[in-house]
């Protein structure tokens, strides 16, 4: 999956709930939603929005498309650091407000979404991700045996993220990469953008051949920094290969930081001095996170009980949540084995 360029929304003041809806069904309209599609984006991302300001002004929504063969959708993630609820699922009942109001938001963005999932703790905040589908995918939103969750958001105040992401799979595999432009903004975004389309081309080569691709394409841009992994459930086992300052971690079962794989030094584009791969054991129930600087090296999973079994978008979400450092383009991609 190539992603377009996420919408990031900072919800702090009314006038920005009629700007989500807007954006949103324009999003919509881009992916090939129909006029009963479009409807269900407005509500659902209105509602997210119209919670997010009655309960944590400043919290955020993301509109990241998403794709399945050819099959497109929108992923609403909604981010806060509000007070958290008490009950999440007496939330869900219609009629039931804290704020004051009609009491139909969470019931509404649960109907209406294909799949909606939500985690919420007192004095942390909430996260809660909706997916919507132009037309009903056959694998339920899961690339094949994976299932996959993102938060990718430039650098405040610029309009463009000098990160990228991709992931793709064939027989049975999954590639996964993420790649930082050095800096910021548009050059930035036009080094890793570039990344991604090596990835593109050069799949079939595997992690070290897609980064020594990628090393060539990039001449000419700013450079990045790349990582590219293969996961092969088959043979239990995960490729790595990565040059410059992106962290790839397998998180174990149980386990609450994981393993880092390796990386070289380096500046894909300008500077390599080795690329190789690395191969590390993936146990049944891991699962893979793979960062840009952006967010901070010392994040963990256990400080909230439960977020280590929720999907993998709520995860990237607690991540960027918790441990963005704010100053710079921020990609969180989480991927993990479809449980049965």
């Amino acid at each position: 999956m190539i992603p377009g360029e996420p919408l990031v929304l900072t919800i702090d003041d009314v006038s920005k709930v009629g700007e989500a809806r807007r954006l949103a069904v324009a999003q919509a309209n881009r992916l090939g939603f129909d006029e009963t599609g479009r409807g269900r984006v407005a509500i659902v991302v209105t509602e997210a929005a119209t919670n997010l300001f009655k309960h944590a002004v400043g919290g955020e929504l993301i509109l990241q498309d998403l794709e399945i063969g050819q099959v497109h959708g929108l992923e609403v993630l909604s981010i806060d650091r509000g007070p958290g609820m008490a009950d999440v699922g007496r939330c869900f009942v219609d009629g039931f407000s804290t704020a004051g109001s009609p009491g139909h938001g969470l019931g509404a963005i649960s109907r209406l979404s294909s799949s909606f999932e939500i985690d919420s703790v007192l004095g942390v905040g909430t996260l809660s991700s909706a997916r919507l589908w132009a037309v009903a995918p056959t694998k339920g939103g899961k690339l094949d045996s994976m299932e996959w969750g993102v938060v990718s958001r430039p650098f405040p105040g610029e309009e463009v993220c000098g990160d990228a992401w991709a992931i793709a799979t064939d027989s049975g595999q999954t590639l996964m990469m993420v790649a930082d432009g050095l800096g910021h903004g548009p050059q930035a975004a036009e080094a890793s953008h570039a990344a991604v389309r090596a990835f593109q081309a050069e799949a079939a080569l595997g992690p070290a051949g897609i980064l020594a691709a990628a090393h060539e394409v990039l001449r000419g841009t700013r450079g990045a920094a790349m990582a590219v992994a293969r996961l092969d459930p088959g043979r239990r086992e995960i490729v790595y290969c990565g040059v410059g300052n992106i962290a790839g971690t397998v998180v174990k079962p149980g386990s609450s930081r994981g393993q880092s794989m390796v990386s070289h030094n380096g500046t894909v584009g300008h500077a390599v001095r080795k690329i190789q791969e690395f191969v590390y054991p993936w146990e049944e129930g891991s699962l893979v996170v793979m960062h840009s600087d952006g967010l901070g090296s010392h994040w963990r999973l256990d400080g909230h009980a439960g977020l280590a079994w929720k999907s993998p978008c709520l995860i990237a979400g607690g991540l960027y949540r918790d441990s963005a450092r704010g100053r710079d383009d921020v990609t969180v991609l989480v991927v993990r084995e479809r449980s049965e």
